[in-house]
């Protein structure tokens, strides 16, 4: 075995890939060779370490020097000076990561990892994905060895309810107990389903699971095939995804060439082997008999239910479907104990959850908080913030499918029940931040003009009344909101929610119904007042040019496209409002804040 006295950790994931690290890979390696290093130090490309915002992001161990943002030009420096001289570049280091002139803190103890719990994301920036070795040097197949030599399949099942494991795709349904009702069933073939169709705008939390440890989810579909008694697993994954969708093959080839997916696993008569199934990016795809009609050949759209899919799932067979970071969790539960894992979290909703931190916030990226933790803990605590000093305004959480938590909120626990109180929910880990320059209800339009747009059509509510609100919210942001609007709005999402066939129909009016609850003024400014309070809604802008500030050096006019300011050289100029596209530039050249937007 190969030892070093340096590990160079370089993020693979997506986000860092879209930066060039696979480039810095490259020039690291080249790098450590020409100085002679190639013995000594091995670069190591990992899954995400969740700060996106400071990609390409560059760990040197056994320091824990964490660089940021590192470019091609930086390499060299890195190389020599730190790895041949032992001398670290400050002035490349993530600047959280600063104590002080002599000191640099470990991970946790930076601010954004300081309230973090990792468990689904435990291995992510920590292990090559692409080595089964490093996997199973972190304890990887333990848990499945355990299952198949020292438990009964009905053993399994009980220490998972034990845990209080909740679904992590969507409402929460206890694991557990959705693996008890696939045992009982009876049939003569069973299927076990990762559902990996993440298609909430904004979220990546199964893409880097999937992407930074693929072999936690390989492992914990095996041991769910051993609890219900199922020799067949697939993983649907979206096209999209195509790191993601290369690391799951190698993985799945690494596990078949072990011995650990196939016939005859650890020596026991147990057997179990996965498929991939590319999804084409229907939205409607998440939801489970929708996928499953999808793996099955067919068209992309839900089944009415009863029956379900743990008596009659994928081809009419009993089947369990779980999403990747429900299964993330798995193989840590059997080999560390239900209790280790319900004591973390609240009463209700035991462990940890991952939520992709994004908008306006000045930490994006990847975060996995205990349940319980509070959006102001998150948002300020392990997000850094506002940017600019901007006031919060939002937090859309659950996707589509969710609602907007206004600022009054912040305190609330981050929990199943206390979001669905709120009028919002979980989903699978989205959380999109909006300050004061968001409005409200553009976010509303903005949320159900994607779902119209993702709409399989099959049920008439989904279909028809979603395209119906969406008009309505399109006349309001337009300037030809009408009185009555807001009531025809709550009908509709009434009878939306109470008809639509599938989940992803009957959460669609959530946006609209939580910002109406909390925004309400906004939409009544919009239509009774014509007027945007957010001065976001172009059709409902004015600029207009104060007299007292405007000194007449004619900038603005100069740069207005369509000529709609006019006025004489040191005098003060004007706006006509018909001419007007409201494109903003006279704003932006303006030396004297002497336009204004209302």
């Amino acid at each position: 075995m190969d030892l070093f006295r340096s590990h160079v950790l370089i993020c693979g994931g997506t986000g860092c890939s879209s930066s060039g690290s696979a480039e810095l890979i490259r020039l690291f390696e080249e790098n450590i060779a020409k100085a002679g290093l190639d013995k000594e130090v091995k670069v190591v490309r990992t899954g995400c370490f969740g700060l996106c915002e400071m990609g390409p992001i560059v760990i040197v161990y056994p320091e824990g020097a964490f660089y940021s943002r590192i470019r091609p030009e930086n390499v060299e420096e890195i190389v020599n000076e730190h790895l041949l001289k032992g001398r670290i570049v400050r002035r490349l280091l993530c600047s959280e990561a600063v104590e002080d002139q002599n000191t640099i803190k470990s991970l946790d103890e930076v601010d954004f990892y300081k309230k973090q719990k990792r468990v689904a994301l435990r291995n992510c920036g920590v292990i090559d994905p692409e080595k089964i070795d490093e996997y199973i040097a972190f304890d990887g197949y333990r848990a499945l060895g355990k299952v198949l030599t020292e438990m009964t399949p009905q053993e399994v099942i009980d220490v998972i309810k034990a845990s209080g494991l909740r679904g992590r795709g969507g409402a929460g349904f206890p694991t557990g107990t959705k693996w008890q009702f696939a045992k009982n069933a009876v049939g003569d073939k069973k299927y076990v389903c990762c559902n990996a169709d993440e298609g909430d705008p904004g979220a990546f939390m199964d893409r880097s699971v999937l992407e930074g440890d693929p072999h936690a989810v390989i492992e914990a579909m095996a041991i769910a095939a051993y609890a219900i008694g199922s020799d067949q697993g697939y993983i649907y994954v979206r096209a999209e995804y195509p790191i993601a969708v290369k690391r799951l093959q190698i993985a799945i080839g690494q596990a078949r060439e072990y011995g650990l997916l196939g016939k005859n696993i650890f020596g026991t008569d147990f057997s179990f082997d996965l498929d991939i199934r590319l999804g084409a990016g229907a939205f409607v795809c998440g939801e489970e008999t929708a996928l499953m009609n999808s793996i099955e050949g067919k068209r992309g759209e839900p089944r009415p239910r009863p029956p379900f899919p743990a008596h009659k799932g994928l081809f009419d067979k009993p089947t369990i479907l779980n999403n990747v970071e429900t299964y993330a969790n798995v193989a840590q539960i059997i080999l560390k104990g239900a209790d280790w894992f319900a004591s973390m979290g609240t009463e209700k909703s035991k462990g940890t959850k991952v939520f992709a931190l994004g908008g306006k916030i000045n930490n994006t990226g990847l975060v996995e908080i205990p349940m319980g933790t509070t959006l102001r803990e998150i948002i300020y605590d392990i997000g850094g913030g506002i940017p600019k000093g901007k006031k919060f305004k939002a937090a859309q959480t659950g996707g589509p499918s969710g609602g907007c938590i206004p600022a009054s909120c912040l305190d609330v626990s981050i929990d199943y029940d206390s979001l669905i109180a709120i009028g919002s929910m979980m989903g699978s880990g989205g959380m999109i931040v909006m300050d004061e320059d968001n409005c409200m209800v553009d976010i509303a339009r903005f949320f159900l003009d994607f779902t119209v747009d993702e709409s399989c059509g099959k049920c008439p509510p989904c279909r028809i009344g979603t395209r119906r609100m969406l008009e309505i919210l399109e006349r309001i942001v337009e300037g030809k909101g009408e009185d009555g609007d807001i009531e025809k709005l709550e009908t509709l999402a009434k009878n939306i929610k109470a008809t639509a066939l599938c989940g992803l129909g009957q959460t669609a009016p959530n946006p609209v119904l939580s910002t109406l609850k909390y925004f309400r003024d906004e939409y009544e400014a919009h239509i009774y007042e014509k007027r945007c309070p957010a001065g976001h809604c172009k059709k409902l802008l004015r600029y207009t040019i104060d007299p007292a500030a405007c000194k007449g050096c004619s900038l603005c006019s100069k740069v207005c496209p369509v000529g709609a300011i006019s006025g004489e050289l040191r005098k003060t100029y004007t706006i006509d409002a018909s001419k007007c596209i409201k494109c903003g530039a006279c704003m932006e050249k303006c030396r004297f804040n002497a336009i204004s937007r209302k």
